[in-house]
């Protein structure tokens, strides 16, 4: 039997989690000699008073889908994949080498050729730490943190020596060409009639995040490799007696989770740069992980986690602009939501269980 409901564990959980984050979010703003509830306001209005804060918000989101859903996936095969940053990272570089080298008539063809490529050198990435947890028992932890570090240096020396345009010092790669460039959510919507932003970089790429959604919760939920990757990470022991093989579980669910960390870089190579930049992923691997515990690893949770990070990415960088508030201390609160829907959910959920433990035994 269930300790508790599983709305409790989906909705409540995170709801309460994410007021003792803003409980103490607040204490923090007081204590610098701040309002709280104008810090609050100042967050809403700039991450959701406008289009244009709007399109900023989506931008986030879209990134962090992505690495929320790549994460989740690794999450159901009981593994942590913290690689996320590095697929990107190298997911970006394989959208660069599609946009840069290979001509295209049109983005609709272009963003599909780029997805592909940029999800496979995601799933490239992903595969010799899911190897070596499958066959040599390194942890995936350890080497996905390593390949990070690896990712980073070889895109460094990549973009320096390699793909620079002569005669420039930044160490980016040229424009793509103008018929790689995705359409805004401004060109996208205008046909409707409905105004947006031209300033935001919410592009169509949210709606590929849109669809990996929907994929993930087909693959997870619809087919017989998603029950093996959920059997497997329920009971490893139980998976093998039931014939599932623990290596292809292991390899499969990480490539699938590298080519979704991939998939990142549409949006921002491609759909917001329109080139190859260092530090294109901007930290977006990591909050996959935040994203993927609050969104219990459903696709569904998954993006309202990621919307909700949208907001206060976009939010915290308006208040940081508009008030006293230092960067620093915005970093601090994105940090305690992070701290109390991830690692401090237990200290939530065990008072919850015993709550709703006790109330059975009331009824029975």
């Amino acid at each position: 039997m269930e300790k508790m409901p599983k709305w409790a564990d989906v909705v409540l959980i995170p709801l309460i989690s994410l007021l003792l984050a803003a409980v103490l979010s607040a204490l923090v703003i007081l204590a610098i000699g701040e309002d709280p509830w104008a810090a609050l306001k100042m967050m809403v209005q700039g991450a959701l008073g406008s289009t244009y804060g709007w399109g900023y918000t989506l931008y986030y989101a879209t990134n962090f889908i992505f690495t929320g859903l790549a994460v989740a996936v690794a999450f159901h095969a009981r593994m942590f994949n913290i690689g996320g940053e590095g697929q990107a990272m190298l997911g970006g570089l394989g959208v660069a080498l599609v946009c840069l080298y290979m001509p295209w008539p049109h983005w609709t063809v272009a963003v599909i050729g780029a997805s592909v490529v940029g999800a496979a050198f995601g799933a490239a990435w992903a595969a010799l730490p899911a190897w070596l947890q499958a066959k040599r028992g390194s942890h995936i932890v350890i080497t996905t943190i390593m390949f990070n570090f690896i990712a980073s240096a070889l895109l460094n020396y990549v973009l320096v020596n390699v793909l620079r345009p002569k005669g420039s010092m930044d160490p980016a790669t040229a424009k793509f060409p103008a018929a790689t460039h995705l359409p805004t959510l401004h060109e996208l919507l205008l046909p409707l009639g409905i105004k947006f932003s031209k300033a935001a970089p919410a592009n169509v790429s949210l709606l590929i995040a849109l669809a990996a959604c929907v994929f993930v919760w087909l693959l997870i939920w619809r087919t017989r490799l998603g029950y093996e990757i959920r059997a497997f990470g329920h009971s490893e022991s139980g998976a093998k007696y039931a014939g599932i093989s623990a290596v292809k579980i292991t390899v499969v669910a990480m490539l699938i989770s590298g080519a979704l960390a991939g998939l990142m870089s549409v949006n921002t190579t491609m759909g917001e740069a329109e080139r190859l930049v260092l530090n294109a992923t901007e930290g977006a691997g990591f909050i996959g992980i935040a994203v993927a515990l609050m969104g219990r690893s459903h696709p569904f949770g998954v993006l309202l986690a990621a919307i909700l990070f949208g907001f206060l990415y976009q939010g915290g960088a308006e208040l940081a602009l508009w008030t006293n508030i230092p960067r620093e201390m915005i970093v601090v609160i994105q940090a305690l939501v992070i701290l109390f829907t991830g690692a401090l959910d237990n200290m939530v959920r065990m008072p919850l269980e015993k709550l709703f433990l006790s109330l059975r035994r009331k009824e029975g």
